[in-house]
């Protein structure tokens, strides 16, 4: 990914033409980074979606590449534990050879269930980025602070509200077409 100033897109800042592209990068806001991450694990959420699946998208990144991509899959799987966050450790384990997922960030568009924020503890995921709130199920700040929670082995950082506004309209929409057809 390459990060150049809109106005000049081939031009190099002189002010950068001496860094390596890690140097670059570190330049960039986090907000900024966390934003466009989420930008498309909401992309991810709008598939889902089409596929009549609940919309969350998740995408494991490592130095700022995408390692793992995923969406809800349980009508498709058949399987209650198919959340994006489930399928795309799962990916991103299998990427990298390890079950350790260390110097990676979750985004997704949803913040964690209580399992999903267990597997996060158990695959030690570092940093954990999440779009709307779950009132309902959310196991990092709504209900529960596990990704927090010192008596566990494992703890992440955790930045909620990016983009939230656009992560919880796509559920509000998909959940309301559902009850407009009496779907469950």
């Amino acid at each position: 990914m390459r990060f150049t100033n809109p106005q000049y897109p081939n031009s190099t800042p002189r002010s950068n033409r001496n860094r390596t592209v890690q140097e670059r990068r570190k330049v960039i806001p986090q907000q900024q980074v966390d934003e466009h991450f989420m930008g498309r694990a909401l992309e991810l959420a709008y598939q889902a979606a089409d596929a009549d699946e609940v919309p969350v998208g998740a995408i494991l990144v490592r130095d700022h590449q995408i390692i793992a991509a995923a969406s809800n899959q349980r009508q498709m799987l058949k399987d209650p534990t198919a959340h994006a966050e489930m399928v795309a450790i799962t990916q991103a384990a299998a990427a990298v050879g390890d079950w350790r997922l260390e110097k990676t960030t979750l985004y997704v568009t949803l913040e964690p269930c209580p399992m999903c924020a267990g597997a996060i503890v158990q695959s030690r995921i570092p940093r954990v980025v999440f779009g709307a709130s779950d009132p309902k199920a959310g196991a990092v700040v709504s209900l529960y602070e596990l990704l927090s929670d010192k008596r566990l082995n494992h703890q992440s950082e955790v930045a909620g509200g990016v983009l939230a506004e656009r992560c919880g309209r796509v559920l509000t929409e998909f959940f309301a077409s559902k009850r407009a057809l009496g779907k469950k």
